[in-house]
């Protein structure tokens, strides 16, 4: 016997008009979420109402309907059309779509309509805003039709431009939404799915692991080389740049290296091409030169082009303007933005007028040569003027003559390779010789006197030693040939056995390299000058000159051929005294220069101490190069260092005499044995 199925009756549906209708108190929903009323009545305005309304009828005591209607489900719904009655951009008595409920619970129907709702899966929406992209809608306005800004939209589309085998993994919860947005970062969807591929056999599937491999070998967009060529120039020759929408990405990645490899040696044949014009012998190009490149080359002194007459005037008239806004502006606790901005473009076209062209002797210029790489900002370094020893003139060989010094003689005979013997007999000139020169042997010992008598008053003038000692150290330094002093002084500035990466471009090798540059302009072109100049200048220039020149020769450098202890121990000393901290100075670890060079023990080390041990055993899973990676990202500007470069606490007793209160002639000595120490300068005692 068949059994009737019971047929379902829907419930009725009509237009009402809309001051006919007002919210009920049965509606569950008491908490505002999703989209605010005012976007809500703007896409009803632009769309009209998608959805109708769920209506019970008002009925009064005696359960006679009023002819009103009560909405326990849609009330944001209705507020949206209660705010465009307001408005006067709906009639109050406008037509509203309803389903007339009757029977029932009235807070059962307002909780099924937001329950059994089901919420669109983001693949959907992503399809969907994919849709709306090849129909014609601009992304602009799918923004506005959506009140969602323009970078959402460009993030959906990406999404959605996804190889389509991830797609349907995603949408099978195969992979997370954060998978899915690491592998937008790159459009190549057989590169994808390669990369997917070997996910399935890896041991982190984290987001940051796939944006790794990714754009493994692509060039970031800020490197040096990047910003050399430009990106446009890139994009115009073929090349591919990888974004990451949902991440800060410093523009990107550059995919095509051959392309940007191509571009780099183009330009930089270009600028060398320019650079060769000028005249040099040879010009070298590279991306990248080793630090110390030019050790063993003299470099050429130029004179600086002065300035034209309408040149001064136009720098006078920029200073003029600069002190004017300065001073009127002076106590604004913020600069308008157009002042600031007016200030920074003075400032740099005063700076054009200062760093003049220098000129140099053509003669010159024929046997020296210049170096074109790349700076760190991407801009094209050129160093130029750079004379090889192969290239160098023969040493004139210096003619004695009567008004020459009396010791010019054996200083000749020297360098023409007739030594002189101290202790070989020398002829004596007869009486009735006359006045002739000297023998070379009373020219030794009268000499040797002068010498002792030099180094006695010497010694008690350091005044002049300072002097005499930075003449020395600075001929070494800036000239040619150092024989142009009577001191035995060297100063050795050795080149480095390893290149560290970045040497060449770090903040320390732009300063020296600056500060060089500025005492070569200072100083006299001409070696015989020298001691002269350095007379007139006051103490400070030449304590500054003298710190530089000491400076070049500091070698602190472990190597595991020459064993220095004691040297290394000195270093340690040497950077106490001037505060070294090499965060200060820009040092930052990184997977170069540290991170991926050491055990993940030492980089869990490093990451517990700048970061706390919580910080460390997030990353305690990962394999060491994902976890340098990481490392390098956690540690950026800490200040962390590891401990070679590290301030090292002084030794015990290392504490000088007028810390601890004690003399340097050691501690068993008496009294009596130091009474007549009174007379001895404090810095020798302090010896």
């Amino acid at each position: 016997m068949a059994t009737n199925v019971q047929k379902i009756t829907l419930s009725p549906s009509r237009d009402i008009p809309f001051n006919k209708l007002l919210l009920s108190q049965s509606n569950v929903r008491r908490i505002k979420a999703g989209v605010s009323i005012e976007e809500l009545a703007e896409d009803i305005a632009r769309r009209g109402l998608l959805q109708g309304l769920s209506v019970r009828p008002v009925v009064d005591d005696a359960g006679i309907e009023t002819g009103m209607f009560e909405i326990p489900a849609g009330g944001r719904r209705y507020r949206a059309l209660e705010l465009l009655v307001k408005q006067k951009r709906l009639a109050r008595t406008a037509p509203v779509p309803c389903v007339i409920r009757e029977g029932g619970i009235a807070e059962e129907d307002s909780l099924a309509e937001n329950v059994q709702r089901a919420p669109l899966h983001p693949l959907d929406q992503f399809r969907a805003f994919l849709a709306l992209r090849e129909k014609g809608q601009s992304e602009e306005e799918i923004a506005a039709a959506f009140f969602v800004s323009v970078g959402v939209v460009k993030q959906r589309l990406k999404l959605a431009s996804v190889s389509p085998v991830l797609l349907e993994v995603y949408a099978e919860d195969g992979m997370t939404l954060d998978q899915l947005m690491a592998f937008t970062v790159s459009g190549d969807h057989a590169r994808q799915e390669q990369i997917f591929e070997r996910l399935k056999t890896s041991y982190d599937k984290q987001p940051y692991a796939i944006r790794r491999m990714l754009t493994e070998g692509a060039v970031r967009a800020c490197d040096k080389r990047a910003q050399f060529i430009g990106l446009e120039a890139y994009v115009e020759a073929g090349g591919i740049i990888l974004r990451d929408l949902f991440q800060s990405d410093d523009g990107g990645w550059l995919q095509d290296v051959a392309v940007v490899d191509r571009l780099v040696a183009e330009k930089l044949k270009a600028e060398a091409d320019a650079a060769a014009a000028e005249g040099w012998k040879w010009v070298e190009t590279a991306p990248d030169f080793a630090y110390g490149h030019t050790y063993g080359l003299r470099q050429l002194r130029g004179e600086i082009i002065p300035l034209t007459a309408e040149e001064e005037a136009g720098r006078d008239a920029l200073q003029a303007e600069y002190d004017r806004l300065s001073t009127e502006y002076a106590d604004a606790d913020e600069l308008p933005d157009e002042v600031d901005a007016r200030l920074g473009e003075i400032e740099t076209a005063i700076e054009a007028f200062e760093a003049r062209p220098i000129t140099f002797d053509p003669q010159e210029v024929a046997r020296a040569g210049a170096f074109v790489s790349i700076a760190h900002d991407g801009a094209v370094r050129i160093e130029r003027g750079y004379v090889r020893p192969e290239d160098e003139l023969p040493v004139e060989l210096e003619v004695v003559t009567e008004d020459a010094g009396p010791h010019v003689g054996a200083v000749a005979a020297m360098r023409t390779g007739e030594a002189v013997m101290a202790d070989a007999p020398m002829p004596e000139p007869e009486e009735d010789e006359g006045l002739s020169a000297l023998s070379d042997r009373l020219m030794t010992e009268l000499t040797s006197h002068r010498t002792l008598g030099l180094r006695q008053a010497l010694g008690e003038r350091p005044d002049v030693a300072f002097l005499a000692a930075l003449h020395a150290l600075t001929l070494k330094s800036f000239y040619r040939y150092g024989s142009d002093s009577c001191l035995e002084l060297d100063l050795k500035s050795v080149a480095f056995s390893a290149q560290a990466p970045g040497l060449n471009d770090s903040a320390s090798a732009a300063a020296i390299h600056a500060r060089h540059e500025g005492w070569a302009k200072v100083l006299p072109k001409e070696s015989s000058d020298l001691w002269d100049t350095l007379g007139e200048w006051d103490s400070d220039s030449r304590s500054g000159l003298f710190a530089h020149v000491v400076s070049l020769s500091v070698n602190a450098v472990h190597e595991a051929w020459n064993r220095r202890p004691r040297a290394l121990k000195h270093a340690d000393q040497l950077a106490r005294a001037v505060d070294l901290d090499m965060a200060a100075v820009g040092w930052r670890p990184t997977v170069d220069n540290f991170l991926g060079r050491v055990t993940k023990a030492r980089i869990l080390l490093a990451v517990s101490e700048a970061k706390g041990p919580r910080a460390a055993e997030r990353i305690a899973h990962l394999k060491k190069g994902d976890m340098a990676r990481e490392a390098e990202a956690l540690l950026a500007d800490t200040g962390w260092l590891p401990e070679t470069l590290r301030g090292a606490e002084p030794a015990a007793g290392e504490e000088t005499a007028a810390q601890d209160g004690t003399t340097a002639m050691g501690e068993d000595e008496s009294p009596e044995d130091t009474e007549d120490a009174t007379d001895i300068p404090p810095a020798v005692a302090a010896e």
